[in-house]
C-alpha cells in the first residue's frame, strides 16, 4: 500500500526486514540503568544540578516542548544549512521550492518538528513571520566549498548576538574533530557556547570526524563508534546541551588509524570493544550515548544524505537512536529533497518511532 505522499504504507517490522528482531527486541550490553534516559522531566532532571542559567534553562524547555514530540524528552529537528556545507545547486535542484528560505520553515512547521536549524541567512530572512512559531536554531559556522581545492574548514558565518536578535532560542556550530583545523575550532566554538549560554541560548553541537587517515580501504572510520564516541565526548565537554552526531556503522577506529600511522594514536581500552560495545547497531550508539555524560547531554543522530531507501534508512536511525537512549533525529535531505507532502510524510514517521511506546529503550 502507498500513501498519498507517494512512501509505502508498511509496519516497522517489514520496514526492517531480516534486522527486525535484532533491533526491535535485542538487549544492549551497557545497561540502561547508568544512562539518563529522556523522559517529559528531562530538562528539570537532567540539568538542575548544572551551571545553566534559568534563561537557557527556558530555551532548551523550548525546544524540547515544541512540534509533535513536545514533552515527551524527544526531539525532531529539521537542519537546512546545506546550501553552504554542500552548495545550494547539489542540496535544493532535486527540489527548487527550497530555494526560497521561507519553504524550510514552512517544512518544519507542518511536520511538527521541534525546531527548524539554518543560516543566518536564511532564519534571518524571515524571522518576524516565523521566530515566534517554531524554535529558530542558529548554524554560526559553516565550512564552504568555492576554496579550491576544496578544504575542511568551519569558519564563522554569523554571531552569537544576531542569533539572539532575531530571537533565536539556540545556537549550533561544527567542529571537525581530527582535522588540522581541529584546536582552533575546539577555542572558538568553546568560546561561542560561553557567550550563548550568557545570553541564554541552548547550544547543539555537531561534533564530526574529518581526516583522510580515518577512511581506509577496509571501512570508513569516521563513523566508528570509539572515534565519534570520544568526539561526542569532546563535544560536552565544552557546553553543549545537545550533540549531533552521525549514526555508527562500525568500530574500531583507534586500531586502525594506529596501523595506518604505523606508530601509536591516541588512548583506548580493549573493554570498549568487549564490554561497552558489541557489532550490534544499539550497542553502537549506545557508546555514543555513554560519552554524553551517560545520557544527560542528549544525543540526536544524523539522517544522513537521501538515497534510494529514505523510509528505510531514517526508521532505522529512529529505532537504533531511541533504543540506544538517544533524544531524537535532525533529519533534513530526506525530507527536503521531494515534495513537501512527502516530506512531510517522511518527518511524521520518524516522530511516531519516537511516539511509539512499544519501542522501548534497550
Amino acid at each position: 500500500m502507498v500513501t498519498q505522499s507517494g512512501l509505502p504504507q508498511v509496519s516497522i517490522e517489514e520496514l526492517l526486514g531480516d534486522e527486525a528482531e535484532l533491533l526491535l527486541h535485542s538487549q544492549a550490553k551497557v545497561p540502561q540503568k547508568l544512562l539518563h534516559l529522556p523522559s517529559a522531566d528531562g530538562v528539570s532532571r537532567l540539568f538542575a544540578c548544572s551551571d545553566r542559567s534559568p534563561q537557557v534553562l527556558r530555551s532548551i524547555q523550548q525546544l524540547y516542548g515544541a512540534g509533535r514530540l513536545a514533552h515527551t524528552g524527544y526531539l525532531s529537528i529539521l537542519p537546512v544549512d546545506q546550501g553552504i556545507e554542500h552548495s545550494a545547486a547539489h542540496s535544493f535542484s532535486p527540489n527548487p521550492s527550497y530555494f526560497d528560505s521561507e519553504a524550510i520553515i514552512e517544512l518544519a512547521v507542518e511536520a511538527g518538528c521541534s525546531a527548524v536549524a539554518s543560516t543566518l541567512g536564511v532564519l534571518g530572512s524571515v524571522a518576524r513571520r516565523w521566530a515566534h512559531r517554531i524554535p529558530f536554531l542558529v548554524k554560526l559556522n559553516h565550512n564552504q566549498l568555492l576554496t579550491a581545492p576544496n578544504n575542511h574548514e568551519q569558519i564563522l558565518f554569523a554571531s552569537v548576538d544576531q542569533a539572539w536578535n532575531m530571537g533565536a532560542v539556540a545556537v549550533g556550530a561544527t567542529i571537525y574533530f581530527g582535522s588540522d583545523d581541529c584546536n582552533r575550532e575546539l577555542q572558538q566554538v568553546s568560546a561561542l557556547f560561553e557567550l550563548a549560554h550568557q545570553r541564554g541560548l541552548a547550544t547543539v553541537l555537531w561534533c564530526y570526524l574529518r581526516n583522510p587517515l580515518f577512511k581506509q580501504a577496509d571501512a570508513d572510520y569516521h563513523l566508528a563508534a570509539d572515534l565519534t564516541g570520544q568526539a561526542n565526548h569532546l563535544g560536552v565537554t565544552i557546553g553543549a546541551d545537545i550533540i549531533k552526531q552521525k549514526l555508527p556503522e562500525n568500530n574500531g577506529g583507534y586500531r586502525a588509524v594506529e596501523k595506518a600511522l604505523g606508530e601509536a594514536y591516541g588512548m583506548t581500552d580493549e573493554r570498549v570493544y568487549s564490554e561497552l560495545s558489541s557489532n550490534n547497531p544499539i550497542d553502537l550508539c549506545r557508546y555514543q550515548v555513554l560519552n554524553c555524560f551517560a545520557g544527560r547531554i542528549g544525543l540526536i543522530n544524523s539522517g544522513g544524505a537521501a538515497g534510494r531507501n529514505d523510509l528505510h534508512d531514517a526508521l532505522r536511525t529512529a529505532v537504533i537512536n531511541k533504543r540506544a537512549g538517544g533524544c531524537g533525529l535532525i533529519m533534513g535531505r530526506k525530507a527536503f529533497q521531494r515534495p513537501l507532502a512527502e516530506g512531510v510524510d517522511l518527518i511524521q514517521r520518524v516522530q511516531n518511532i519516537y511516539l511509539d511506546s512499544a519501542i522501548a529503550v534497550a
